[in-house]
């Protein structure tokens, strides 16, 4: 009987965030793999949370990162404008809960001021640089995003390129991607 570690595992996906220019942007791939099949192409890993003011990725199990969005959703109402707040407040529930701790799952969030990656380790970390990238393809997309950041690329144009970049070199990352993106508030 085969042991359940040598099961074919679920590889899926690149997800990017750039904050540039009064600008955040999160993109992500479409594709999901099981083992060396594609299984799916064209999955929504990026969403829009709290009524649009919060953007979102994910990169792992896609029924853990569902019930996490739901609990962010959550938070996020009760504690509205804070996503700092309800971030950490969701990585506490995470890292206590018999339940969530067995999710896997990573996400990246951001509001019109901060970006965040949140983990099942009970990590909330800001990136450094403005960008931060997560999943199979996420070191490739983020060494190609800070590669052009310097650049006059804007947030939008970064992610496009990094995760061309990225989709070139992972067999898990496609080129049909969702894109969602904030503009950061006037001063």
């Amino acid at each position: 009987m085969p042991h359940p570690d040598d099961a074919p595992r679920m590889h899926a996906t690149t997800i990017l965030m750039v904050r540039k220019g009064g600008r955040v942007v999160i993109g992500g791939d479409g594709q999901v793999s099981l083992g060396q099949t594609i299984v799916k192409g064209n999955a929504r890993k990026v969403r829009r949370l709290a009524k649009g003011s919060v953007i979102g990725g994910f990169a792992g199990a896609t029924a853990d990162a569902f019930t996490l969005f739901e609990r962010l959703e959550a938070k996020l109402e009760q504690y509205p404008g804070q996503l700092t707040r309800a971030c950490v407040e969701l990585t506490k529930d995470w890292r206590t809960d018999r339940y969530l701790r067995r999710l896997e799952a990573m996400m990246l969030v951001a509001d019109r001021e901060v970006s965040l990656l949140l983990s099942g380790a009970g990590d909330v970390l800001e990136p450094e640089g403005g960008v931060m990238a997560i999943g199979s393809g996420g070191n490739y997309a983020l060494a190609a995003a800070r590669a052009l950041e310097d650049g006059t690329h804007d947030a939008e144009a970064i992610v496009r390129r990094a995760m061309a970049i990225a989709a070139e070199i992972c067999i898990y990352t496609n080129e049909n991607l969702v894109i969602e993106s904030l503009e950061a508030p006037e001063s």
